[in-house]
């Protein structure tokens, strides 16, 4: 089964994740995304937001700003109550989450308890009954509460600068947008809006990579209906099978490595009637991919009270007035990232790395080879198959070291396929296309290659 390590390896040595600021020992939390872990995320964006938004007749998408006006946090409960459970070492003076060292402690006893549903209380009880300690093995603080909220200020003068916050969710920005998005388009209820876009949390834990950072990015939708014409249990059942498609078939996840965890009533928010995770076999355990709740009318009902202004639908046919209720399906990109390193990494017999990624989610498409760096007319040819294969498709271009090696750093990197240019091109127009997954090697004109990986990439 691969590692945590594995993973962390991998990114690092073939350009997905670096750690942020390394050559200044790097920032906890925060990590910077490669040359291929920019074109990834890309992939995983683009297909988010076609599947969810454009391919949906019943959905919008809006870009609202990172910093958003302060009493939106107030008006949605995170100033209050955005807050987690730390402990600190009081030799280290470094804080950890408390439900985290508990989840710990609990995996080397073998007890299977539900960290969730506990309170504050609970956990301080629990640690004090079973002595844990710090991860330096020294004694520990009882919990305090501690906001993950980041806060800043605008303002040029000193002293009167305006304290604000960055978003801890992109949820917010489209409920505080919500009047102006029924004022400028024709949308009718039951309608969704989603959003792509970078969040932060003042996240403490470390040592599970990019699960848990500092900045991250979400992908979340406010489903909003007419509780008495739509039933929202028919709409939570209706995102739990797109979720559940969108991961096991256009992210091409083994379903073995994917649940469903309905929150218990204890742990759901007080606003919520109902609540699932889809959670992922990750190599540090089960832990949440993706989140839907029926949120009520929560949201509008809190951002109407606190800005004063009526957020309110107005049926085109009946003239009824109501403020609708919202099913929120919300997942870390991040997270998906994460999950399809691990759930594409693959040794095969002879130990070499195979990143099994779906084609139109590999970084690269198409690699293309001149079977030799110092044959100018082998280069010349090569570059004019490259330069017609990236007019269509994300190419890339390697002449470093033997074929071998080239095939074996395209692997890595969950390249399908590779094109080499050898001598024959020269004469007969044909090159030699090697599948990633299988190693089958196929001689095809030059003419015909587009079409190949079109239809490979059923496009």
């Amino acid at each position: 089964m691969v590692t945590l390590d594995d993973i962390v390896s991998l990114s690092k040595r073939r350009g997905f994740v670096y750690p942020t600021s390394e050559i200044y020992g790097g920032l906890a939390n925060a990590y910077d995304y490669g040359p291929m872990g920019v074109e990834l995320l890309r992939n995983i964006r683009d297909l988010w937001w076609k599947e969810f938004i454009t391919k949906r007749i019943d959905m919008i998408g809006i870009d609202s700003s990172v910093i958003l006006h302060p009493d939106t946090w107030v008006a949605s409960g995170h100033v209050d109550s955005f807050t987690e459970p730390l402990v600190e070492d009081k030799i280290t003076h470094k804080r950890y989450r408390a439900d985290h060292l508990i989840e710990a402690d609990l995996k080397k006893r073998s007890e299977k308890i539900s960290v969730e549903e506990m309170t504050r209380d609970e956990m301080a009880a629990y640690l004090l009954e079973h002595k844990v300690k710090s991860p330096d093995g020294n004694e520990i603080s009882e919990p305090r509460e501690f906001n993950a909220l980041f806060e800043t200020s605008i303002g040029v003068v000193s002293g009167e600068k305006s304290k604000v916050y960055l978003r801890g969710e992109t949820a917010q920005g489209i409920f505080t947008n919500f009047k102006q998005i029924l004022d400028s388009t024709r949308v009718k209820l039951p309608f969704g809006v989603g959003q792509l876009g970078k969040s932060f949390r003042n996240e403490i834990t470390t040592g599970q990579f990019i699960f848990r950072t500092l900045e991250f990015e979400q992908g979340e939708i406010e489903y909003f209906f007419d509780p008495e014409q739509s039933k929202w249990e028919d709409l939570l059942n209706q995102w739990k099978l797109q979720m559940m498609t969108f991961v096991t078939q256009k992210l091409g996840v083994n379903t073995e490595n994917v649940r469903w965890r309905q929150h218990t009533d204890k742990e759901r928010s007080h606003y919520s009637r109902d609540t699932y995770d889809l959670d992922y076999q990750f190599p540090f355990g089960w832990k949440e991919l993706w989140g839907v709740a029926y949120r009520s009318d929560y949201d509008l009902k809190q951002h109407a009270k606190h800005s004063g202004k009526p957020l309110e639908y107005s049926d085109p046919q009946t003239g009824k007035k109501f403020i609708p209720h919202v099913i929120e399906p919300a997942v870390g990109i991040n997270r998906i990232f994460l999950m399809l390193l691990c759930d594409a990494y693959t040794k095969n017999d002879d130990g070499r790395v195979i990143l099994k990624l779906k084609p139109d989610l590999a970084p690269y498409k198409v690699a293309v080879f001149p079977l030799l760096a110092n044959k100018e007319e082998l280069i010349a040819k090569a570059r004019e198959v490259f330069n017609l294969l990236s007019e269509k498709f994300n190419t890339t271009w390697d002449d470093r070291g033997n074929i071998g090696k080239r095939y074996a750093a395209q692997d890595e990197i969950g390249t399908p396929w590779c094109v080499t240019v050898d001598f024959d091109t020269l004469s007969d127009s044909t090159v030699t296309i090697r599948d990633r997954d299988t190693g089958e090697q196929k001689r095809e004109k030059i003419e015909n290659l587009v079409s190949i990986f079109k239809d490979k990439l059923g496009k």
